[in-house]
């Protein structure tokens, strides 16, 4: 398989600046799906991730060469225009982002190269970070860790229409080799907690479903989300509290204590999506205080709870990603495990003892394809370890 220098070079040739970027992925054990709802969070930046080669252009030129993605795409730094369903979209809300506060007049030519199937570990993220820290880099633009996740955020909500939260784009920006993130999206303040010298060592497991989840928008996605802000509208209303707009409801503004007293009005679905917003809020102060007492196992615990309620509070998980979870669940040697990302196709993450590393690669690959033998040639299983965030010159 040809190496991403290879490749520039080819598409290339006798370019004389070859600059390089890249933005590590991202895992998110306890905390999903509640970043848009202004939750708590703890994520892990891991060593795959995606990695450019590019050149600068002065007249504004941007060409784009994916080693993962059929479809090259050209357009101009001064006229992005409107996204166009691929995934150079991302690279284009890049720039209109940066547009809207700097002057942005240098393209680049470039080789883009994901480490790992798309889906599941915030590849676009990845993506979009990766491409504004060249961006930012040939226009001489200098932005702080803060300034760069709001950019991507932007990106996402603004230019895409994917109605996230700011999980993905700040573990790969924050995150640090062997720390936790702890974050409050709502006030962005967070804590990267050490690992313990008396915690057990860990690695990370990825296992892919053999289905690729699209870089694109997902109205299932958007639909989840807005059933969260619907909830927390409709009970602001029942308890009189001051109600604001339906855009800028969410649960971190209702209590606790006004959801059970309100939840049996919600509609049953609205309710679900609350619940494990509510309990996924404890069980991340509950994981940061095992971490920082060094106890993998009671973290882990935690990570397989929250991966329980995904599926039947949150309702996200194919047939697929369930069954991997539910195969991860009676494995020996997996701390903790849930399906990562949105969960509707991708992978699931794992936090596992080193120790069983073979054994628990060998043991999920033959009960999954047991499940799913089609899959076979598609599913694969890697092992890595934390990382750190993208870094910005």
């Amino acid at each position: 398989m040809q190496n991403l220098q290879e490749v520039f070079e080819y598409r290339f040739p006798q370019e004389k600046e070859v600059l390089t970027a890249f933005c590590p992925y991202r895992v998110c054990p306890i905390g999903a799906h509640s970043d848009h709802q202004y939750g708590l969070v703890t994520g892990l930046a891991i060593s795959e991730g995606v990695h450019i080669m590019y050149t600068p252009t002065e007249n504004g030129e941007m060409v784009l060469h994916s080693m993962n993605i059929f479809g090259d795409h050209t357009f101009n730094v001064k006229n992005v225009g409107q996204p166009k369903k691929n995934w150079a979209d991302y690279v284009r809300g890049a720039v209109m982002s940066l547009r809207r506060k700097h002057e942005v007049t240098v393209g680049v030519r470039a080789v883009v190269n994901g480490t790992m199937p798309i889906g599941g570990l915030s590849s676009s993220a990845a993506l979009t970070i990766a491409f504004l820290s060249a961006l930012c880099r040939v226009n001489s633009i200098k932005l702080n860790a803060q300034e760069i996740i709001e950019h991507a955020l932007w990106t996402e909500n603004s230019y895409i229409g994917v109605k996230c939260g700011k999980l993905d784009m700040s573990c790969e920006v924050l995150a640090r080799k062997d720390k936790l993130l702890y974050l409050d999206t709502k006030d962005d303040s967070y804590e990267l907690m050490p690992k313990r010298s008396r915690m057990k060592p860990y690695e990370i497991a990825i296992f892919f479903s053999g289905l690729e989840r699209s870089l694109m928008a997902s109205s299932a996605f958007n639909s989840r989300v807005d059933e969260m802000k619907s909830a927390a509208f409709a009970m602001k209303t029942y308890a009189g509290m001051e109600g604001g707009t339906f855009a800028d409801s969410r649960l971190r503004d209702v209590p606790r204590e006004v959801f059970e007293q309100y939840k049996d009005r919600l509609p049953d679905a609205w309710c679900r999506r609350a619940t494990h917003f509510y309990d996924e809020y404890d069980r991340v102060k509950a994981g940061a205080v095992a971490w920082k007492n060094g106890d993998i196992e009671e973290y882990g615990r935690l990570v397989f709870e929250s991966g329980h309620s995904s599926i039947y509070n949150y309702e996200t998980g194919s047939p697929e990603l369930i069954k991997l979870y539910e195969i991860m669940r009676e494995t020996e040697g997996i701390y903790g495990g849930r399906f990562s990302g949105a969960g509707f196709k991708g992978c699931c993450m794992a936090i596992i003892d080193p120790r069983y590393r073979e054994s628990i690669t060998a043991h999920v690959t033959e009960e999954y394809l047991k499940a799913f033998p089609n899959l076979k040639g598609k599913f694969s299983a890697h092992i890595c370890v934390s990382a750190d965030g993208c870094k910005f010159e």
